[in-house]
């Protein structure tokens, strides 16, 4: 009996090693590296210049001038998007105009534009307490957080290659971390890094918040839908937090050509950001662009070695190529989801979501599948029937034999209505 079970076990040892070097064989990396990962790819790394284009620009305006309100630099943000796409809205008639969405979920976007801008808030407001290391290494937070409402709100399932992918994008942020104080950047104030370490870790939570809904709005219901109530909620909000927070700091502001140049390159650099992320988010995944997004703070030390004069490490290069290696691992291999019925929108090969109607094909295949089964069974009950009705032939006489004949054509004809169905 021993010999028996340790005979099977080798047996599946071997089944399993076999289909992983069959895996191995059948690796085609054209089937990687897609079209659609390229886009993806290229698309994430210009979200993130986006975000070095506003790191930078904040900087100049804090160090240069003296200006900090974060406040006034995201109402602009949130106005652009107010005048173009809450505009849109406007125009709009039927089910999809703003009056029917502000009548249905006026309250959900009240809630997301809240988070929205608290997010930012937040971040900001955490470089006054501690230092650029923790904000660095604190923000890589938004990951798993990401991963998680993912898999609860949107019924995301990972694999283990998507975890891997993940611990090798927080390497390469750990290497870029590690280049930084090696190189004596350990930028940044002390006077409170318990609170500003919590004001990072909110902000986290926050934006992976804003990020889940964001994925769930652009694939169900529109981006359109999704900016005009971000810019709509955001607005208000931000005018009221302004007003209340920031009067003094905006009453000092000693205004002058480069202090509007600066304010102007911010708020085009946000409003750009968040007219493209959605598209972004459309194509592949909220996780997977963080993922992508991890480089904008590279960037912004690659700006820095030429602006702010930073000293230049190699780590840097190495940590843009593994961060990278982590995103296409991450994209490698797709997504499922536990339940595709009840979600609308599924994944495709290459491993991005996309709106299509594979669930509807799925009930259709299952209808089919079912609708075999029955014919199978009509067939076995027709046969039955058929041999029963033979029986009769040979023992009833004349008239029971047309009715036994007519019967079996009958069945027959069922049964090919059965089949074209």
């Amino acid at each position: 009996m021993a010999t028996k079970q340790s005979e099977d076990v080798s047996t599946d040892m071997s089944y399993q090693s076999s289909g992983c070097m069959a895996r191995i064989r059948k690796f085609c990396p054209v089937d990687v590296f897609t079209w659609r990962l390229a886009k993806a790819l290229a698309m994430g790394q210009g979200l993130a210049g986006l975000i070095c284009g506003t790191a930078i620009s904040s900087q100049y305006l804090a160090t240069r001038f003296n200006v900090n309100t974060p406040m006034l630099q995201s109402f602009f943000n949130y106005f652009l998007l107010f005048v173009t796409y809450t505009t849109m809205l406007l125009c709009r008639a039927g089910d999809g105009s703003i009056l029917q969405i502000l009548r249905r979920r006026w309250w959900k976007y009240l809630m997301l534009g809240l988070v929205d801008v608290e997010a930012n808030y937040a971040v900001v407001k955490a470089y006054q307490y501690t230092t650029l290391t923790s904000i660095q290494l604190l923000d890589c937070f938004v990951i798993p957080v990401l991963m998680l409402l993912s898999w609860w709100v949107l019924k995301t399932r990972y694999r283990l290659v998507h975890y891997v992918a993940v611990c090798i994008c927080l390497l390469g942020v750990g290497t870029m971390v590690g280049a930084d104080l090696m190189a004596g950047r350990d930028q940044g104030s002390t006077s409170n890094i318990l609170l500003g370490d919590c004001l990072v870790l909110i902000s986290a939570t926050l934006y992976a918040v804003s990020n889940v809904c964001q994925e769930y709005t652009v694939k169900n219901l529109s981006r359109v839908e999704f900016l005009g109530m971000v810019g709509l909620f955001g607005t208000i909000i931000s005018t009221i937090q302004m007003i209340v927070l920031e009067h003094n700091k905006i009453a000092a502001i000693q205004w002058s050509w480069q202090v509007g140049l600066l304010f102007s390159a911010f708020a085009l650099c946000m409003y750009t950001l968040y007219s493209f992320m959605p598209i972004v988010v459309k194509l592949s995944n909220a996780t997977s662009v963080n993922l992508s997004m991890l480089t904008s703070d590279l960037f912004s030390l690659f700006c820095g070695i030429f602006l702010f004069q930073y000293n230049f490490s190699a780590l840097y290069l190495i940590s843009l190529v593994v961060i990278l290696i982590g995103f296409i691992t991450f994209n490698a291999v797709p997504t499922p989801q536990r339940d595709p019925a009840s979600s609308s929108f599924s994944f495709c090969e290459a491993g991005f979501y996309d709106n299509s109607v594979t669930t509807l094909n799925v009930s259709n295949v299952t209808v089919r599948i079912n609708a075999k089964d029955e014919e199978g069974g009509k067939e076995q009950q027709d046969g039955e029937n058929k041999e029963g009705c033979e029986e009769k032939e040979m023992n009833a006489p004349g008239p029971a034999q047309r009715f036994g004949r007519e019967t079996s054509e009958e069945d027959a004809v069922a049964v090919g209505h059965c089949t074209k169905m």
